[in-house]
């Protein structure tokens, strides 16, 4: 505020100048008392508005290119500005409120056109080839933190997510509590201590209590740390982390999804990169890129094994998971709303981890709860309210902060409109609604 008003006097000084000057003029030219004290009031009046409206322009002229959003301000303060001097210089009056009540509609204009979202145009980035398989250590570890995070330097964003979504469960920062997957920091070296657990069955995959021994008939178990990491991605089912199974399942399911397969879709190179990250990121050695591929060949058959989509680079931090083009059980999967929730008619949807999102009747009773504390005032209100703030309401039996609080930022806006339209159509008792075909 300092600096805009210093500009302001820095370039009004010359009219403040004059105005202070009339005003001393006055002071010692009008001999009747009262005619000294208008002269003197309106003179004040208009050193106020000459200041206020300098103060606008300087306001206009520092945040025209900038994106804080302030240039409607500039416009109020000329509105009010025009007004004020309206009051007391009657004969100009009716020009004054004129202007002023045109910068009104220009500042509400301008308000409302900058509330709405921004979209920053320009050309689309360079497509760049990747050929991961000449790439150093600390390249593949750099596409790594893209793949996982968005971007180089993202791991210490909070919310930042990247094509693999791992960040929507998974922790990677030492000591950081994980309740939906286990905590990654660490998992170079834990990874071998897995392999001696009881439960694990190293080379007896036949003798695992799990839903699925194999990654596929023959593929066996990991015999190395580096295919642990490798079983753990392709087939999360074949061995879970206690207490990190599917609810119900007495871990004997995963929720996690298999990365190589829709939506998520990881090549082969992706998943070294990734991999690789997590080796380089602690400071250990990984293994060389055709170990890893290796490894990932043992648990993933050729024909499962997808493609590097148009050899395009991972996207940006701010890469939306959905972009609202997909059909709505898409949309549910792309944002793993599927890992976690039950949702009836969206094929795959049968996670526990929580509630089941029947909303059409639950939206309405939860609005009445005596402990709801938002704003929502319709079924559709609050299924937006609890997709981008899931913290404003937790639903009794389901831990706060389980569910990332990324979502308004990461799906589009067609996005979340076709989740609102669809979960306020789910109805206890009642046959799910068709899924749009787009």
């Amino acid at each position: 505020m300092g600096n805009l008003i210093n500009e302001a006097l820095s370039m009004g000084w010359v009219t403040m100048a004059l105005l202070v000057g009339l005003l001393i003029y006055f002071q010692v030219s009008i001999k009747d008392p009262a005619a000294k004290k208008r002269a003197t009031f309106k003179t004040f009046i208009g050193i106020i508005a000459a200041f206020l409206l300098f103060v606008a322009i300087a306001n206009y002229k520092n945040n025209f290119y900038g994106e804080n959003r302030l240039l409607p301000v500039s416009l109020v303060t000329i509105t009010v500005t025009a007004f004020m001097m309206a009051i007391y210089f009657t004969n100009l009056g009716a020009l004054l409120k004129i202007g002023g009540f045109m910068f009104f509609v220009a500042a509400f204009l301008s308000g409302y056109g900058n509330w709405l979202p921004q979209v920053e145009g320009g050309f689309p980035p360079a497509e760049v080839k990747l050929q991961f398989d000449s790439m150093t250590p600390q390249q593949l570890a750099d596409e790594g933190e893209k793949i996982i995070f968005g971007g180089i330097g993202q791991s210490k964003v909070q919310g930042a997510i990247g094509k693999g979504q791992c960040p929507l469960c998974h922790g990677f920062n030492k000591g950081f509590l994980s309740e939906r997957a286990p905590n990654l920091f660490g998992i170079p070296g834990r990874a071998k201590e897995r392999l001696d657990e009881a439960r694990y069955k190293k080379g007896k995959a036949v003798e695992r209590d799990t839903v699925q021994k194999e990654s596929f008939p023959g593929s066996g178990t990991a015999e190395t740390g580096q295919e642990y990491i490798a079983e753990s991605h392709a087939c999360p089912s074949c061995f879970v982390v206690e207490g990190f199974g599917l609810k119900g399942s007495n871990d004997r399911e995963s929720q996690m999804p298999r990365i190589h397969k829709p939506p998520i879709s990881l090549a082969l190179g992706e998943l070294a990169a990734v991999d690789t990250w997590l080796y380089v990121r602690e400071g250990v050695e990984p293994p060389t890129y055709e170990e890893i591929i290796k490894a990932y060949e043992k648990f993933i058959p050729e024909a499962d094994r997808p493609k590097l989509q148009e050899d395009k680079p991972a996207g940006p931090a701010s890469a939306l998971l959905a972009d609202g083009t997909e059909p709505v059980d898409q949309i549910f999967a792309k944002g793993q709303c599927v890992v976690c929730h039950t949702i009836p008619g969206i094929p795959g949807a049968i996670g526990t981890q929580g509630p089941k999102l029947e909303e059409g009747t639950n939206a309405p009773n939860r609005i009445k709860d005596a402990a709801y504390k938002g704003t929502a005032r319709s079924t559709s209100e609050y299924i937006m309210e609890s997709v981008v703030s899931p913290s404003t309401y937790v639903v009794k039996g389901f831990p706060d902060n389980l569910m990332p609080k990324v979502f308004g930022q990461k799906l589009s806006a067609g996005a979340l409109k076709k989740i609102v339209d669809y979960l306020s159509q789910v109805k206890a008792g009642s046959p799910p609604p068709p899924i749009p075909a787009s």
